[in-house]
C-alpha cells in the first residue's frame, strides 16, 4: 500500500500543478482586468450623469421659458386668481389648489383600497384566485388616460350627478366644517370628480407596488408571529408594515406623482373653470389640464411664459414632494428599536 502511494501521489500532484498553470494560461492579465473595471466603472458614471443631466436640463429649459412670466409678475403669480389673456394678467393659485385638492382626494381613496387589496392578495387570497385577480389589477394600470378621461365624462359623471351627489350635499352640506366643501348645485364635473378618478388610475400602480414588497417579507417572520398567536392584522402591522414600509412608501409616492401629473383624464371631468371655489363639486382646474388645454393656444410672451411657469411649478411640487417623502423614510429609519 505505501508503494502504491508513493507512486500515485507525485502523479497526482504534477496533474494538478498542470491543470493550474494551464488555467492560468487561459486568465487575463490583471493589467486587462484593472481596465475593464474602470471602463465599466466611467460607462456606467456617463448614464447616471446623463439621467442627472436630462434632469437639470429639464429645469433650466422651464426657467428660461418662464422668466418673462417670473419678471412680470414676480411672487404675486402664486398668489393671484386671475387668468385673463386678453389683459394679460395671469396668476397660479386656481391651478395649484386644483392640483393639490384633486391628487389629496385620490391618495384618500387609493392608499386604503390599494393597501387592502394587496393584504388581500398575500394573506387572504385563496391560491387559485389570486393570479387572476392580481392580473386583472394590473391591467388597469395599461388603460390609456384618455380612456379613463371618457368614460368619466360620459359613464361616472352622470351617475355621479344622479345618485351620489344629491346625497352628499344634503347630508353633508349642512354641517358646520366640513359643510362648505360639498355646497351647491349636483353638476356631475368638478373636482371631487377628478379626484375620484385619479385614485380609479392610481390604484393599480399602488396596489401592485404594495404587493410587491409584501411578498418579500421572508415566510419564517410571519410564521413566528402567528406561532405565537397573533391575528393576521397584528402580522400586517406589526411584522410586515415595519419590514416593507419603505417599498410601501415608494409605492404611495408613485401613485401621487401619477396623480400630480395626469393630463387627459382629468381635463375630462374637472371642468377647466380659472375660478376658485371651496366646494368639491365646483368645477376648478390643474396646473396638468391647463397646459393641456391652452398651451397650443397661447398667444404673447406673458401668456406662453405663465404657462412655462406652471410647469415649473408642478416640477417644484413634484420635487418638493419627494425630497418630503424621504426625509419620512429617514425618520422612520432612525426610530427603528427605539420602542423595545
Amino acid at each position: 500500500m505505501s508503494a502504491i502511494a508513493d507512486n500515485v501521489l507525485p502523479a497526482l500532484k504534477a496533474r494538478l500543478t498542470d491543470n493550474v498553470k494551464m488555467n492560468s494560461r487561459n486568465l487575463p492579465p490583471a493589467q486587462d482586468n484593472k481596465r475593464a473595471d474602470a471602463l465599466f466603472e466611467w460607462v456606467t458614471r456617463a448614464f447616471a450623469f446623463l439621467v442627472f443631466s436630462l434632469l437639470v436640463a429639464i429645469l433650466i429649459s422651464l426657467f428660461i421659458g418662464a422668466w418673462p412670466s417670473i419678471r412680470q409678475f414676480g411672487p404675486a403669480f402664486l398668489v393671484t386668481e386671475d387668468w385673463d389673456p386678453v389683459k394679460e394678467n395671469f396668476g397660479a393659485v386656481v391651478p395649484i389648489y386644483g392640483t393639490l385638492v384633486t391628487s389629496a382626494i385620490a391618495l384618500l381613496i387609493a392608499v386604503p383600497v390599494s393597501f387592502f387589496i394587496a393584504l388581500f392578495l398575500t394573506e387572504l387570497s385563496p391560491a387559485w384566485l389570486r393570479r387572476p385577480l392580481g392580473t386583472a389589477i394590473e391591467l388597469l394600470a395599461a388603460i390609456p388616460s384618455i380612456i379613463y378621461g371618457m368614460w368619466g365624462l360620459f359613464v361616472f359623471a352622470p351617475m355621479f350627478m344622479e345618485y351620489v351627489q344629491p346625497g352628499l350635499i344634503a347630508t353633508l352640506g349642512p354641517l358646520p366644517l366640513i359643510g362648505a366643501l360639498f355646497k351647491g348645485p349636483p353638476m356631475g364635473i368638478g373636482m371631487l370628480t377628478a379626484g375620484i378618478i385619479l385614485a380609479v388610475m392610481v390604484i393599480p400602480f399602488i396596489t401592485a407596488v404594495t404587493r410587491d414588497v409584501f411578498e418579500l417579507v421572508p415566510a419564517m417572520m410571519k410564521e413566528s408571529a402567528y406561532a405565537l398567536g397573533s391575528s393576521t392584522w397584528e402580522v400586517v402591522w406589526k411584522v410586515v408594515l415595519p419590514y416593507t414600509k419603505a417599498g410601501v412608501v415608494g409605492g404611495v409616492m408613485l401613485g401621487l406623482g401619477r396623480a400630480l401629473g395626469e393630463t387627459m383624464a382629468v381635463t375630462f371631468v374637472i371642468g377647466n373653470a380659472h375660478r376658485l371655489s371651496a366646494s368639491l363639486m365646483q368645477p376648478g382646474n390643474s396646473i396638468a389640464s391647463a397646459l393641456a388645454n391652452e398651451f397650443t393656444e397661447a398667444v404673447g410672451d406673458y401668456y406662453l411664459a405663465a404657462l412655462f411657469e406652471l410647469g415649473l411649478i408642478l416640477f417644484l411640487i413634484t420635487t418638493v414632494v419627494l425630497a418630503l417623502s424621504k426625509l419620512l423614510l429617514m425618520q422612520l429609519k432612525k426610530s427603528e428599536g427605539k420602542g423595545a
